[in-house]
């Protein structure tokens, strides 16, 4: 028997051993070198995912100017939703990010991450994303409707009847441009909620009639994430 009270077939006590002598495995260099691996695997994981998110699900851009007030402000920080304009398609009082359709911007923003780690922090979606050539408005018509400016009352006409949009900034009007147009299927017609201050789709006919196709629409603006005095959700 020994001191654990085991014994050995023959009744004999089964020998103790003494302290063994650390594996190579446990050498500092080695257990180093294994959390080094664990830690590349994890950043790398992280990235790769980080990437997949930005790309399919979600995407953070920041607003650059004025013409979304007061929905929106400027350095507003945004979350856009990919993945529910691909599931559910874009509705009339979205407010969307799009790629800018027909050269609607005579020159680029400024981007504040102008720069190769900032432009490897956009691609990975750490920080929020501005090639300069994104827009943010809302949607006032989709495929098959007729929109017009304006009604007795100053307001857009959709379909044959004037519509109330409570989100256009006080004291701002619609009617700075007269139009008529169809939307084409497969396309949206967009403004600004501060309309006095939004080169959006009136001031665009000349190109495809202001329209911008569903292929340049990154996705619905979901949440504003900063400033946190103002964090929520964007209603349609």
């Amino acid at each position: 028997m020994n001191e654990n009270g085991e014994m050995t077939d023959n009744g004999e006590p089964l020998p103790v051993d003494d302290e063994q002598e650390p594996s190579a495995g446990d050498s500092p260099v080695k257990k180093t070198a294994s959390v080094i691996r664990e830690t590349v695997v994890v950043v790398i994981s992280a990235l790769v995912l980080s990437v997949l998110v930005r790309t399919f699900i979600f995407q953070a851009f920041y607003v650059p100017s004025e013409s979304m007030e007061n929905t929106l402000m400027i350095n507003d920080r945004i979350v856009v939703s990919k993945v529910s304009t691909k599931l559910t398609g874009v509705h009339r009082g979205d407010v969307i990010v799009f790629h800018d359709p027909s050269e609607w911007l005579g020159q680029s923003y400024a981007d504040p991450y102008n720069s190769r780690a900032g432009h490897f922090l956009q691609f990975i979606g750490i920080i929020p994303s501005n090639s300069g050539r994104d827009l943010v408005k809302r949607v006032i018509g989709v495929g098959g409707d007729r929109i017009a400016c304006c009604d007795d009352q100053g307001r857009i006409i959709r379909n044959g009847k004037g519509i109330d949009e409570p989100y256009i900034k006080a004291g701002s009007t619609t009617d700075q441009v007269e139009f008529g147009v169809l939307v084409p299927e497969g396309s949206v017609f967009v403004m600004g909620d501060n309309r006095g201050n939004s080169e959006d789709s009136r001031f665009h006919l000349n190109l495809s009639n202001g329209m911008v196709p569903l292929k340049d629409v990154v996705g619905r603006v979901s949440f504003r994430v900063w400033p946190f005095d103002r964090i929520g959700g964007i209603e349609r």
